[in-house]
């Protein structure tokens, strides 16, 4: 009986480890992800919080941590298209979110080509609007991508391409 509860507070200080090293080293860039798909930014850290509480109850089962962040970025776009389609039940009971102040990073960085592109960007097919923000905003390869949204690499390279062709026609009419 002993031995049994070792095990099981080792293997949980193992899985605390894992999450713990995947929130300092993924957080923010799963947050910036999550807006991507969302309006505000208190749901998109509701939405990586939710994922990391996803993440650390099923860590246990995960046999290879290296897939760990992709396994991770696919929760929290699971989500974020949950939230859009009808919205997380504690999401949709709390007030309305105050909107966010910009930064000094984000106010230099929203010029408004910025502005065109994620517009643009939302116009896309959900699986070409995945792959893009993937590559381009979280700069992802294509075997992450394809890991983290469990296509082909091949199909990743698809909608891409596609993906890229309709951003590129749409921001040429906008101009």
């Amino acid at each position: 009986m002993l031995t049994g509860s070792i095990g099981e507070s080792t293997a949980q200080a193992a899985v605390d480890t894992l999450v713990s090293a995947l929130f300092v080293a993924e957080g923010a860039r799963l947050v910036s992800l999550a807006r991507f798909f969302v309006e505000d930014r208190t749901a998109a850290e509701d939405l990586v919080q939710e994922a990391f509480i996803r993440l650390s109850r099923s860590a246990g089962r995960i046999r290879d941590p290296e897939r760990a962040a992709a396994y991770l970025r696919s929760i929290v776009i699971n989500l974020a298209r949950d939230h859009n389609r009808r919205g997380l039940v504690s999401l949709r009971h709390r007030p309305p979110a105050v909107p966010d102040e910009p930064s000094a990073e984000e106010t230099a960085a929203a010029r408004e080509s910025r502005l065109e592109v994620v517009a643009a960007l939302h116009e896309l097919p959900r699986r070409q609007r995945d792959c893009v923000a993937l590559r381009y905003y979280l700069e992802l390869s294509v075997e992450d991508i394809a890991r983290t949204l469990g296509l082909s690499p091949n199909s990743v390279k698809t909608h891409l391409q596609r993906g890229l062709r309709s951003l590129a026609v749409t921001l040429e009419e906008t101009r």
